[in-house]
């Protein structure tokens, strides 16, 4: 191990507890997260290749499994401060509502104005391609947080922002659609007829309520056809886990320094930004065998890509224009039933936690939607914060294991993410309080569908 590896995370905290550094987790996996690549070769995707797409130094990352820390920039930092240290908060009026012995914790990420953890990775993305000289970024959103994340991060650096978003959410949020507008962002409803692959998607599926493979394929289309552009993604790659990572080493800082340690962290997984982030440092102890944790990925019954999923490699996006990725995957073509009201909508998994997942240092779980929005207002009526959809699925599953302390006698130390604030949810509040909602578990036959466009190559058969 390395001198660097050595040196305790505390020294890349400010003064304030504040993250320096980014950690990369990747550093400390004994089995690195196969590499991405190039579809017509099948060969690792080189870095002369992934430039095209994205900002150089965000390929640079993407590409570095072996450097632990990452400096963060002085002017990202300069931002983080408008809202960071995210506050970290013993959520004692739900331990008193569950009669649990057990102590819960939730690292808050919606006290910025953008409402959600994204923010995190939208302005070091954003201030990457203003660095390198670009005109503006594309990019894609499901529920709509990144894509409201990304449109405050390019205003705040002057660069433009167009956002594809899933066909479905921008008709089911149009308060959501309206602030990415109101930050300057061009909203698409998608697919769209705006791009060549858009068209063909329509085409080929008639009347799609659109996903976030169908939205990446048309923002990744967009940024190699306009000069001075570059596509970012507010979740799965690794960059975007690195970025995220702050939101751990806050949370560690802050329950180290009044000696707390959580036996189960607990957090919503669609693509992995979140999860990611907040087990980051947790999970680096793990893997070096300095203290153990039990890590928990909820997903929605609608979109099990963990706990149904294939391990193999596919495509990022539906239309087939990104390169590979080996994740948990429902294939690049499975679109969510329109009923899914949350994000947690994508078909793959971060290939950072399918390979934590494969080697079976997480658990994952997945549960109906429901049930998630019962939990969503039962902790709305005694901890005062509305949670988004998202982040709800994590709350649902720490209150399951509250309960379970309070048959046990057990007196577990529990830290969920809540991600962000619903408020700009409420359509989706409306119909689970007019009971109007449906659960929806895609069977196996309609799994099936999406596995059968998983590309067939020596090595990654189903």
């Amino acid at each position: 191990m390395s001198e660097e590896k050595k040196i305790p995370y505390k020294i890349y905290l400010e003064e304030n507890e504040m993250p320096a550094s980014w950690y990369n987790v990747r550093a400390d996996m004994k089995n690195k997260p196969a590499p991405i690549l190039n579809p017509g070769t099948l060969k690792p995707v080189t870095f002369e290749e992934l430039r095209g797409i994205f900002c150089d130094e965000l390929c640079k990352q993407e590409l570095d499994d072996t450097t632990p820390y990452f400096e963060i920039p002085e002017e990202i930092r300069n931002f983080y401060r408008m809202y960071r240290p995210s506050p970290l908060v013993r959520a004692y009026c739900l331990e008193r509502k569950l009669q649990t012995p057990a102590k819960i914790y939730y690292k808050f990420e919606g006290n910025n104005t953008s409402g959600s953890h994204k923010l995190n990775s939208a302005i070091a993305q954003a201030y990457y391609a203003k660095k390198q000289g670009l005109k503006g970024v594309t990019t894609e959103t499901g529920a709509g947080q990144w894509g409201t994340a990304l449109s405050m991060a390019c205003a705040y650096l002057d660069i433009d922002c167009q956002v594809y978003m899933v066909k479905c959410s921008y008709e089911q949020k149009p308060f959501r659609r309206e602030v990415m507008r109101t930050y300057g962002a061009n909203v698409t409803p998608s697919p769209s007829d705006t791009t060549e692959v858009g068209r063909k998607i329509l085409a080929e599926f008639p009347g799609t309520t659109g996903s976030l493979g169908c939205a990446i394929s048309e923002a990744v289309e967009a940024a190699v056809t306009q000069e001075g552009y570059r596509y970012v993604l507010g979740s799965v790659l690794s960059q975007v886990l690195l970025h995220q990572s702050v939101i751990g080493l806050e949370a560690k800082a802050a329950m180290d320094k009044y000696g707390i340690k959580p036996d189960v962290i607990i957090g919503c997984a669609g693509g992995g930004s979140n999860l990611g982030g907040l087990i980051a440092p947790f999970m680096g102890e793990k893997l070096r065998g300095e203290a153990d944790y039990r890590f928990v990925a909820v997903e929605p019954a609608s979109c099990p890509s963990l706990t149904r999923g294939k391990f193999v490699y596919d495509f990022c996006d539906t239309g087939k224009v990104c390169p590979l990725a080996k994740m948990y995957t429902l294939g690049s073509g499975f679109i969510p039933a329109p009923n899914h009201a949350g994000g947690l909508r994508y078909h793959g998994m971060s290939s950072v936690l399918s390979q934590l997942y494969h080697d079976g240092y997480m658990e994952a779980t997945s549960v109906e939607q429901t049930a998630v929005f019962k939990a969503a207002e039962d902790f709305a009526r005694v901890e005062g914060i509305l949670p988004a959809p998202e982040s709800a699925h994590a709350i649902k599953v720490a209150v399951d294991e509250a309960l379970k302390c309070r048959e046990t006698g057990e007196e577990k130390t529990i830290l969920f993410g809540l991600t962000g604030t619903g408020y700009f949810d409420l359509v989706a509040y409306e119909k689970y309080n007019n009971g109007e909602m449906s659960d929806y578990i895609p069977s196996d036959e309609d799994l099936a569908k999406g596995f059968a466009g998983v590309p067939q190559f020596p090595g990654n058969e189903i």
